[in-house]
């Protein structure tokens, strides 16, 4: 088995998709509200939010651990509706040598979907793929679409 590789998961969004990029790409700070079991806290460190180049600060839950990441913004295109993180220090890094994760929302025939993609090269054979991570992010995304289609 190859070190790198890059695992996707689309999951259509009831609530809109540009309510879901909106949050994600301007307002990450509201999340831990919407998906309290998954993302306990995200925090500016560097910069301003929805600007490409700040750093954020997260707290999350993966396999039942607390868990924190510092990414970096790497790309925010509000006509693709997509946004791109890059981990630049965090728990993962001790399995992964890259780990980037990223997700575009695109409609098609009136549904919205949103794609997240991770891009990840593992620190050697031994690590696993990391599955359970596109997991966290799939309830992620449905948390937040039951978040909004309660308001």
């Amino acid at each position: 088995m190859g070190l790198k590789g890059k695992l996707t998961a689309q999951i259509e969004m009831k609530a809109g998709g540009d309510v879901f990029h909106e949050l994600l790409s301007d307002t990450p700070h509201q999340i831990p509200n919407m998906s309290p079991t998954t993302i306990q806290g995200c925090d500016l460190h560097e910069g301003e939010w929805g600007t490409v180049g700040s750093i954020y600060f997260w707290k999350f839950t993966h396999d039942g651990k607390e868990k924190v990441a510092k990414d970096v913004v790497e790309a925010i295109d509000k006509e693709k509706r997509s946004v791109k993180f890059k981990m630049i220090e965090g728990d993962l890094l001790e399995l992964y040598k890259v780990y980037k994760v990223g997700f575009h929302v695109e409609t098609n025939g009136g549904i919205d979907l949103v794609s997240w993609t991770i891009e990840y090269e593992k620190l050697n054979d031994e690590v696993e793929e990391p599955l359970t991570l596109l997991g966290v992010l799939i309830k992620l995304s449905k948390d937040i679409e039951s978040h909004h289609l309660k308001a």
